[in-house]
């Protein structure tokens, strides 16, 4: 997984996640290792990634195959350079990895809409009606997606009294966590050419763990009838690693079986999906991390291609550095809602987080974290963690 950090005063560069430490790509470069493959000499230089994203997937593929056989056998190729190439993580400083150009939210998992449909429309159809039609997104706002361990502050706006009837300003009473995956894309597309979804994974550079924090309130009273707002862009938490797209494949599975069948330019007759384990958890202040979500984006309903190829139709030009986040992410049981919204239907079931301890929605100096984990080659990957403490 590739990542910005920085260490001992030193400017922002690109670094390699191996366990808890961080492989120094320019000190790699220095050694001569990359000196065969064309890149630019600044390239790990760089505050972000963007450059190195645009290098391409197959420059990216022979610099992954490099560090993974400098790695298999660090002991001895690294012998002599250990404390010169390696920075432990918890001495270095993480940074935003992308400069984000956009951001879309998509609502692509399927049980998160409909808990939302049953929850505030008991009496009609959990789903809207174009639900299975087209991916529904909205866009967000990129200035306020931080990187992961940045305070979020508890958001201020407008929402309805206690009775219902008037709206009030203040703090957000409501405030919740979006368990979702990001897409960063790794090629720009054409203005006013739409990519078709047969090739819309190749506009995938990698993915990475998102946290669309949420205050339920402010969001509830002001999204008709244009959509979230101030609900929403108070702050988006972006883990601070992004794992390769192709590192995904022997993880790829068939998804959920789409009826009725999508129109034609959403049609993608190869599997889909992603065999990513995924789990949230709540740590209120003074007290112990307790998992409270276990889910998979095998739940998505709408996949990463199908996204991208709605996402342009219309001529929508992508940029590298842009964020497209899958939406909540939820399973069928009943502790794999990936929202407090879900978890304690609307605060009307507080959940316990441990003998005493039992809550519904964020108090100020919780921490949220989410983790996701891929088996490949038989090994369990963990994404970079997204973290994020609320304070007022």
């Amino acid at each position: 997984m590739y990542g910005i950090f920085s260490y001992d005063n030193d400017n922002p560069r690109v670094g390699f996640k191996y366990g808890d430490r961080i492989l120094d790509l320019e000190k790699v470069r220095l050694s001569g290792y990359f000196d065969s493959i064309p890149i630019d000499e600044y390239v790990f230089l760089k505050p972000v990634l963007n450059d190195f994203i645009r290098l391409g997937q197959s420059i990216h593929r022979t610099i992954g195959q490099r560090i993974n056989a400098l790695l298999a056998n660090d002991a001895v190729a690294l012998a002599d350079v250990q404390d010169q190439v390696f920075v432990p993580q918890s001495k270095a400083r993480m940074h935003l990895p992308v400069s984000i150009g956009d951001y879309t939210d998509f609502y692509a998992g399927i049980h998160h809409a409909e808990n939302v449909g049953r929850i505030f429309r008991p009496d009609g159809p959990p789903l809207p009606p174009n639900y299975k039609h087209m991916p529904v997104a909205y866009h967000g706002r990129a200035s306020s997606i931080v990187v992961s361990g940045t305070p979020i502050r508890r958001p201020t706006g407008q929402f309805l009294a206690a009775d219902g009837n008037v709206p009030v300003v203040g703090p957000s009473q409501t405030l919740d966590f979006e368990l979702e995956l990001g897409l960063i894309i790794g090629k720009q597309s054409a203005f006013g050419e739409a990519v078709p979804v047969e090739e819309a994974e190749d506009y995938i550079f990698g993915i990475t763990l998102f946290n669309d924090w949420s205050a339920r309130d402010i969001q509830r009273w002001e999204y008709q009838p244009l959509g979230p707002f101030l609900g929403k862009n108070f702050g988006s938490t972006l883990s601070a690693w992004v794992l390769p797209f192709y590192t995904l494949e022997p993880v790829r599975i068939a998804g959920p079986v789409q009826e009725p069948t999508p129109l034609p330019y959403l049609q993608i007759h190869k599997p889909g999906h992603f065999a990513i384990d995924l789990e949230v958890w709540l740590q209120p202040e003074g007290g112990e991390e307790v998992c409270i979500c276990r889910t998979s984006a095998q739940h998505l309903y709408w996949n990463f291609a199908q996204m991208i190829a709605h996402h342009t139709i219309g001529g929508c030009n992508l940029n590298v550095g842009d964020v497209l986040a899958t939406g909540t992410i939820s399973g069928t049981l009943p502790n794999s809602c990936g929202s407090l919204l879900e978890l304690t239907w609307n605060g009307e079931r507080a959940i316990a987080l441990n003998d005493t301890h039992r809550q519904t929605f964020l108090a100020d100096g919780d921490t949220v974290t989410l983790r996701a984990f891929a088996q490949i080659d038989g090994n369990s990957l963990e994404l970079g963690p997204a973290t994020g403490v609320i304070y007022s």
